[in-house]
This record gives C-alpha cells, sequence and structure tokens, in this order.
C-alpha cells in the first residue's frame, strides 16, 4: 500500500526557533483531542514513562504525542484518512516499516517485538551492532547503512522507499538534516526515551513502536515482564553496598556517570548506593562525567563494588586488565575483596531489559549470582582471560 503523509509546512527559521529551546519539555495534553470522523476510546495506561502519549480510537487509529508538541496520526491499513485534520499531525500508514533507525537505543524494542523487519535503513554499521537480529539483517543485505544522524544518504533513502525516520534527540543538534528529511517526504519521530525519570519509562517506549507496528499486545506483554523484574526484587530497600561505574578512557581519564543518570537511578533501584558524591552537569543532556583520577581514588577507593562499564571502552576480562589501565586501582577494596564486575558490551543497546538489568544489580549486591547468575554482568578475576 502507497504510504501518504500530511506534512505541516517547516522553515528553518522555525526549527530553529523550536529546537534551540529543546529542553523545555511541551506538557502532554491530558485530553485526547478530537478527530472528525474518529471516535475516541481510550488513552493507553503507562506505569513509568512520562514523554509519550497514546490516544486510541475505534478502528485502529491511535495518535501518539511525544514531548516536544508532535503528533503522529497512525492511519490502520485499509483505513481512510480522516478529513480536516489540525496542520500539525503527521499521518503514518500502519503497520509502519521501511523506518530508518538513527536511535541506536531504540533497535532493542524493535528486536522484542519481532519486527527488525520493519526497519530498512541503520544509522549504525553492522560491526558496532550488538543486537543479534541487527547485525543478521545487515549482513545479509535486508537492511542497509544509511548513515548517521548528522549525515544521511537521502539518495539511498529515497531511491528505497523510507517511509519514516526514528532518530534519537540528538537530532536536534541537526536540525537541517530533520528539515530536508522533511521535505523529502519522510517524517522524523523524535524517539524522548532518554528524557523519562524512572529507568523503566525507557523499556516502555516498546509500547510507541508496538503501535507503530501492530504489535501493541505484544508490546504490553513485553514490558509488563519488565515491570515484574523490579516489583518482585525482594529487598529493594538498600543493601549498605557502595557502588561506583565508571570506565577508563584512552586518555587515562575517570569517566563514570551523573548522579540522578538512569545508570545511577538503576544502582539505587537495586539497593546499592553511590559512592560518588559528585552532582554532574544538570544542564547538559550528557549523563557522562569526567572526574581527576586524584578525586575518584579519594571517593572510590572503599566502595564495596566496582562496575566497569564497557559500553564505551569495550569489554576488559581480568583484574590485571583493570589494572593495567591505572596500577592505583589495586589499592581499591572492591578489587581486594573481589567485587568487580564488567558490564556487558550490549548493555546500552538492551533498552527493553532494563528491568533485568536492576536484577542483575541486585543479584551481585546480594551476593546471589550463583542462584541468579546475571545476563548483563561478568565478574573479573584475576588471569581471566575468558
Amino acid at each position: 500500500m502507497k504510504r501518504i503523509y500530511k506534512i505541516p509546512p517547516v522553515t528553518a527559521a522555525f526549527l530553529f526557533l523550536l529546537l534551540s529551546g529543546c529542553s523545555e519539555k511541551t506538557p502532554i495534553p491530558e485530553q485526547h483531542p478530537e478527530i472528525e470522523g474518529l471516535v475516541f476510546e481510550e488513552r493507553a495506561d503507562l506505569t513509568y514513562a512520562e514523554q509519550f502519549a497514546i490516544d486510541r480510537y475505534e478502528g485502529g487509529y491511535s495518535l501518539i504525542h511525544t514531548m516536544n508538541g508532535e503528533r503522529f496520526l497512525l492511519i490502520p491499513e485499509g483505513g481512510a484518512i480522516p478529513q480536516q485534520l489540525e496542520s500539525d499531525i503527521t499521518i503514518i500508514q500502519q503497520p509502519a516499516d521501511h523506518i530508518y533507525l538513527a536511535a541506536t537505543s531504540a533497535m532493542g524494542l524493535f528486536s522484542e517485538l519481532d519486527c527488525t523487519d520493519a526497519v530498512d535503513f541503520s544509522g549504525t554499521r553492522a560491526d558496532d551492532w550488538y543486537i543479534e537480529s541487527a547485525r543478521e539483517a545487515m549482513e545479509q543485505g535486508d537492511m542497509l547503512y544509511a548513515g548517521k544522524y548528522r549525515e544521511p544518504d537521502y539518495e539511498l533513502l529515497l531511491t528505497n522507499g523510507c517511509t519514516l525516520s526514528v532518530q534519537s534527540t540528538m537530532i536536534e543538534h541537526s536540525p537541517e538534516v530533520k528539515e530536508k528529511l522533511t521535505e523529502l517526504g519522510i517524517p522524523v519521530f523524535i524517539d524522548y526515551s532518554s528524557y523519562e525519570s524512572h529507568p523503566l519509562g525507557r523499556s516502555e517506549w516498546i509500547k510507541v513502536y508496538g503501535e507503530m507496528t501492530g504489535r501493541s499486545d505484544a508490546a504490553e506483554q513485553l514490558f509488563a515482564k519488565q515491570a515484574a523484574e523490579l516489583t518482585s526484587l525482594p529487598d529493594t530497600e538498600s543493601t549498605g553496598k557502595t557502588v561506583v561505574y565508571f570506565y577508563i578512557s584512552s586518555a587515562g581519564q575517570v569517566i563514570t556517570r551523573k548522579s540522578g543518570d538512569y545508570i545511577t537511578k538503576m544502582i539505587a533501584l537495586a539497593g546499592g548506593e553511590n559512592a560518588l558524591d559528585h552532582p554532574g552537569d544538570s544542564e547538559s543532556a550528557s549523563g557522562s562525567v569526567t572526574m581527576e583520577m586524584e578525586k575518584f581514588y579519594t571517593q572510590a577507593k572503599d566502595a564495596d563494588f566496582i562496575i566497569y562499564n564497557s559500553t564505551n571502552s569495550g569489554e576488559i576480562h581480568s583484574i590485571e586488565e583493570l589494572l593495567a589501565k591505572n596500577e592505583l586501582l589495586s589499592d581499591f577494596k572492591a578489587v581486594q575483596n573481589g567485587n568487580v564486575w564488567c558490564t556487558r558490551e550490549n548493555l546500552f543497546q538492551e533498552t527493553m531489559k532494563l528491568g533485568t538489568v536492576i536484577s542483575d544489580f541486585h543479584a551481585i549486591f546480594t551476593d546471589n549470582t550463583e542462584t541468579e547468575p546475571p545476563e548483563f554482568l561478568f565478574r573479573l578475576e584475576s588471569g581471566d582471560s575468558t
């Protein structure tokens, strides 16, 4: 079926004014809008997510709101386009496919929904995917590399029938790209999951992509399973265990997470306490904080647990590899007590499994890893090379 879009005229000046204030959220209306010819049914229930809403209408129509004030009306296959729509509503025919996905963290959601085949174009190369279905699709030529968000291959997208671009908030730093895609008839949907205040709010964005691809029931079930990972934890109060989560860059700098970041929140939900007292830059969109080694040493050396973040610097597989990055780490209590763990490299891309990550953290803080082996963490042993 031919894809039809109703795209509002967008100018570079308007985009600049809109995106220059992107840190200011647009409240999602509490009431559903009246759409001529459609009968409202319900607003989808959300447990943790606050940055989107889904209004459902009879006949399989859905309206997705996002925190930037944009609205997307999903038209069921064979459904008619309502007349006299408000000009800012973008029309997308269901099921959404031929997608250009530049929001890396969303791929795990498509994969869990078993609809990786809806994504025809990737902003990430095959070698950089840890989502197996995405890597395989690219290696087999079923998903094409179409350039990063700031430099998409417009000709490739047009020639191969791209119908929708799903972007991270990084696109707000390249408003000219969003404008160009829109001019070419490729609407841009921005994933604001990184703005969610609760870690599982990120996972709940699976409901957005389930709605787009006609798999809303599956999305509900998958999210419920992750939510149960958190609610089923026997001891979610503080364990009293202190934790440092970091990696060391190629330049020898310590990179950790700012207070209030979703990683530090997951550690807290699992019963751990961040050993670092810095708040980070609250105005920065980045969750990363660079620390001087002297300050890091003072705050972190007596922490009960070290969790080494492999998502930026790659996995390490032994205590010796860790100490090779900085010998001062040998003084750390966690190193001396054997409480050093490393994340799997796929953790960042597995947005759908943040409930499992919280359970993994809880298992190591409560010394319960033999009965509940972590999926996203492994312990570093001296001389371990596996």
